[in-house]
């Protein structure tokens, strides 16, 4: 099939990729170079420089204006895939391909339609996240699906399942292909009545709180991402939390923290936070036992950074 592709992060990378294997990839379109890691450069989206070394024509956009529907148009696509492009499609742009305009979202639908939703997935506590193949259509993640798929959460971290799920989304959207080129698809519609939705989370609600369980504060842990990261402030320093469990036994009060035997522990409003691997402000990600040398002294406290 002719396809057009609308993608920015790593999360879409994947799936361009075996696009470009499998099917006849027409042009790509991706969000304009930013400044995305440290320092002042402008950078490559990740689907920009796949695409660049895969030698497929890129468009770059932030928004689908009347240049970008022009070189929509002459690709002649029978399908137009997306996977977190970062833009709205205009509805001329979804009635533009043969066949289908189809999205690689990261839930099981009705369950969290919006911009993140595994980060959200992880704050509520599930237990499977997955992955979607939808029709786009003018409302935000609410066009019917065609697969689904999902994984166990255990304790990983958004990162990590954002990464599984890359993979596991793009096998099904090479399967979803298959299926609408031969007309075979099933289309499911969403169940209004089930709609939770995942709106771009706020690095506040990422910041770790004493006055809270220990388990919402993990909850914050694996969903924090470099854009977003669980924060807290021990004696009095800035560190970012990249893992954590909860601790056995018994657990300081909350807003206290136990430095013992090469363990962190940050009491909570029930049970106690145990520190895996941190970043302190300034300094290099560490173990959290390599840290704990540097913490003295009696009466530490901890609290929101």
């Amino acid at each position: 099939m002719r396809i057009v592709f609308m993608g920015t992060p790593d999360f879409a990378v994947p799936a361009l990729e075996l696009l470009a294997k499998r099917h006849d990839l027409r042009l790509v379109i991706t969000r304009p170079d930013a400044v995305r890691s440290r320092g002042k450069a402008l950078e490559p989206s990740p689907v920009k420089a796949a695409a660049t070394e895969l030698g497929i024509p890129v468009l770059e956009a932030a928004r689908l204006d009347d240049a970008a529907k022009q070189a929509i148009s002459e690709s002649e696509p029978d399908c137009i895939v997306v996977a977190a492009y970062g833009c709205i499609i205009p509805d001329d742009v979804i009635a533009m391909p043969r066949l289908e305009c189809v999205n690689i979202h990261a839930s099981l639908l009705p369950r969290w339609r919006g911009a993140a939703p595994v980060q959200r997935a992880l704050l509520a506590g599930d237990e499977r996240v997955g992955v979607s193949i939808m029709r786009i259509v003018h409302d935000l993640d609410a066009g019917a699906y065609c697969r689904q798929a999902s994984i166990e959460v255990g304790d990983k971290g958004a990162e990590q399942l954002l990464g599984e799920l890359s993979q596991l989304g793009r096998e099904e959207l090479l399967a979803a292909l298959d299926e609408i080129e031969r007309g075979e698809a099933t289309w499911v519609d969403q169940d209004e009545g089930l709609v939770t939705l995942a709106p771009k989370i706020d690095k506040r609600e990422l910041k770790l709180d004493p006055s809270e369980d220990a388990v919402a504060n993990i909850r914050r842990v694996r969903a924090s991402t470099d854009a977003a990261p669980a924060r807290c402030q021990v004696a009095g320093r800035g560190v970012r939390v990249l893992q954590a469990h909860a601790a056995s036994g018994d657990a300081p009060a909350a807003g206290d923290v136990l430095v013992e035997g090469g363990r962190v522990l940050l009491g909570c409003a029930n049970g106690a936070l145990e520190l895996d691997v941190v970043k302190p402000d300034g300094k290099r990600e560490m173990e959290a036992s390599a840290w704990a040398a540097g913490l003295r002294g009696e009466g530490l406290s901890w609290g929101m950074a």
